[in-house]
């Protein structure tokens, strides 16, 4: 676990860190939270196999769209099973489906397995509608990635949500 100014001490060349786009606007909102290091993680059982002692609510986070070409960013629990259909439902939508790397980097200006509501501050648009499980709200800290695999951000709720607003970004609770 560090923070901000012990992640950057030993980087040369920070231009290149997508991660700093996330980690300056948490800085500049005055916000805390701690970064974990660690491999690049691409899927939730990666995840759950080198967290170590990281604490709070760690998510899943499917980048989705419709038949209308209209996207989507749920976010859940990491255990959360996920039924398409059950979403397409709830949200009102027709059928929804992954939406392409492509599509990803040009929405959310992140790869698959970096997929995270960080990465709504890419989202200059508003083109991402944002739904997050309510459970996950009732935790004290959240864990992201900021942008990137290869880190984990541990956020506040109250923090994490200033940050949406802060964003002008809104959130629609789901419900399992």
């Amino acid at each position: 676990m560090k923070t901000f100014r012990q992640y950057i001490e030993f980087i040369d060349d920070k231009s290149k860190l997508l991660e700093l786009k996330v980690l300056d606007k948490l800085n500049e909102l005055g916000l805390e939270y701690f970064i974990y290091e660690h491999p690049p993680l691409r899927t939730v059982e990666e995840s759950k196999a080198l967290r170590g002692e990281m604490h709070g609510g760690h998510t899943k986070n499917l980048f989705l769209r419709d038949k209308k070409k209209k996207n989507y960013l749920i976010t859940v629990n990491e255990n959360q099973k996920i039924d398409l259909k059950f979403l397409e439902s709830e949200l009102s939508t027709g059928r929804l489906s992954f939406g392409s790397p492509e599509r990803l980097s040009q929405f959310l200006g992140v790869k698959p397995g970096a997929v995270s509501p960080l990465a709504l501050l890419n989202d200059k648009h508003n083109d991402v509608s944002f739904f997050i499980d309510h459970n996950l709200l009732s935790e004290n800290i959240l864990n992201f990635h900021p942008l990137v695999n290869h880190l984990t951000v541990s956020i506040k709720v109250t923090d994490f949500k200033y940050f949406l607003k802060s964003q002008n970004k809104f959130y629609n609770e789901i419900y399992f």
